[in-house]
């Protein structure tokens, strides 16, 4: 969405409207700040109302210590969708130096996880915004606290999900506020960085590097990537000259290419399931680094290195692991949830997708793991929720709401349904929802309105139970399906 050109102010003007700043500053002392949330039922304070952000920009500067604090400046472009006499953005971990609003000084302060502005004067209701905040970004985890930049064992990365993005920069910190993102990182000369999207230039000094990324399509905070590392930049071509890039530690690229070698041809398996890859580019960023898990950060999916260099992982596990985060830039990046509670729209059919990967390249039937999934499905609602209603995470888990319940506890709902609406329709479907939805976000219910549309008839009743029920329905066509009792104390020890 094009910016309205911004008029310089002139200095006379400027000063006068500093003099108004301290008035302004003055009257809101008077009322505390406090944290803000758009009411996301799992993230309450997460989010922000009365404003849309049309882009970011984000400038770090990495000294080349990751035990040491970044250097940032994170500009805001938005439009307000109300008067707004402050304004609230989700930001923790960093110290702030400085703050302008349309290029003046503006006062600020902490309030919880917000950082509270207030600008020299009341912004209009449906007008432009820009916001500059200079400030720190702490690589260091905060304590309680997952997520975030990532140390690894030559650099940073980055694992936003599902609710600190705002612990790396200050932003609109949900996936209902997405936004086109321009990243520069400057960092000293031996070292590499990457960024979503598509390179937009390096600029060397003697002091190091800035490289510049921007994205073709809006993104989702919690899918925001930045990698800093003694790295190599493999390049190659994809399906209908897709460029593909990976990040690896330079020291490991020709062990890793035979794994790099196999997302060409993932990228057109998934085409011919769902349609065309939504995105300008794609990738895998393969860290040393122990984080626990896999991430789907848009156009570029986090990895640990070690996924594939262990030989405990069999070859085609590994390889249906890749397609599960590839999926995700369909399902979860390209469709964004609308709130997270339709976390189960992303893992469910990333989940589903891996699955299917495994049936049709490595002989792993589909059936079989579904039979297995609803033999767990009920302990797995009982302990976090049905699959579109998760329970609240506890603080300072690491998993958070990524349970069980929204894998292959979601994955089995699409079984389901596959099962009632049988699979050409079922086809259809995916193409559709990816299609209909792209570079936007949506709901469960949109998804329940259009399997309805294209099955030919209400489905509501039918995946009520399914999304939201406490107990596991019955499977269609599977009668002989039953719940499997939760193995007992004693059956443990033995």
């Amino acid at each position: 969405m094009p910016l309205t050109p911004r008029p310089r102010v002139p200095r006379r003007i400027r000063a006068a409207l500093l003099g108004s700043a301290v008035a302004v500053c003055l009257v809101a002392a008077s009322t505390p700040p406090a944290p803000l949330g758009i009411g996301d039922r799992l993230f309450p304070y997460l989010g922000n109302p009365g404003y849309d952000v049309s882009s970011y920009d984000l400038d770090f500067t990495y000294s080349g210590d990751n035990g040491k604090p970044l250097k940032a400046v994170t500009t805001i472009d938005a439009r307000t969708t109300r008067d707004l006499d402050r304004v609230n953005l989700d930001f923790a971990h960093g110290t702030v130096d400085s703050v302008e609003v349309d290029g003046l000084p503006a006062a600020f302060a902490e309030a919880g996880e917000d950082l509270v502005i207030t600008p020299a004067t009341p912004l209009p209701g449906h007008s432009w915004m820009r916001i500059t905040v200079h400030h720190t970004s702490d690589p260091v985890p905060a304590k309680g606290r997952d997520g975030g930049w990532v140390r690894t064992a030559d650099g940073l990365a980055m694992a936003n999900q599902a609710d600190v993005a705002h612990l790396v920069f200050p932003c609109n910190d949900h996936p209902s506020d997405k936004a086109m993102f321009t990243i520069r990182v400057t960092a000293p000369q031996g070292y590499t960085a990457v960024a979503n999207g598509l390179p937009a230039g390096a600029r060397r000094a003697a002091g190091g590097t800035t490289w510049t990324y921007r994205t073709r399509h809006p993104m989702a905070t919690e899918l925001a990537q930045v990698s800093i590392g003694r790295s190599a930049v493999v390049h190659r071509g994809g399906p209908h000259g897709l460029p593909v890039r990976d990040v690896v530690p330079a020291q490991d690229r020709d062990r890793l290419e035979p794994w790099l070698a196999k997302t060409p041809d993932q990228i057109a398996w998934m085409e011919s399931k769902v349609g065309p890859y939504p995105f300008e580019t794609y990738g895998v960023l393969m860290a040393s680094a122990a984080t626990g898990f896999e991430l789907e950060t848009q156009t570029l999916s986090l990895f640990e290195k070690g996924l594939f260099t262990d030989p405990a992982y069999p070859k085609w596990y590994v390889e249906s692991v890749m397609v599960h985060e590839l999926s995700h830039q369909w399902f979860g990046d390209s469709v964004s949830p609308r709130v997270w509670s339709d976390v189960w729209l992303n893992e469910g059919h990333a989940t589903w997708y891996e699955a299917l990967y495994a049936e049709e390249k490595a002989g792993k039937p589909m059936e079989a793991r579904m039979k297995a999934a609803y033999g767990a499905s009920d302990r797995w609602r009982a302990s976090g929720g049905p699959p579109a209603l998760p329970k609240p995470p506890k603080p300072g888990q690491k998993i958070g709401i990524f349970r069980a319940n929204v894998y292959d506890g979601a994955a089995l709902v699409l079984y389901a349904l596959r099962q009632e609406i049988g699979r050409p329709a079922f086809e259809r479907l995916e193409r559709a929802w990816v299609r209909a939805h792209r570079d936007g976000t949506a709901g469960t219910a949109d998804f329940v309105d259009l399997a309805s549309r294209i099955a030919g008839r209400d489905l509501s009743g039918f995946l009520k139970g399914w999304l939201y029920g406490e107990k596991t329905p019955p499977m269609p066509g599977h009668p002989d399906w039953k719940p499997t009792p939760a193995p007992t104390a004693e059956a443990v020890k033995k």
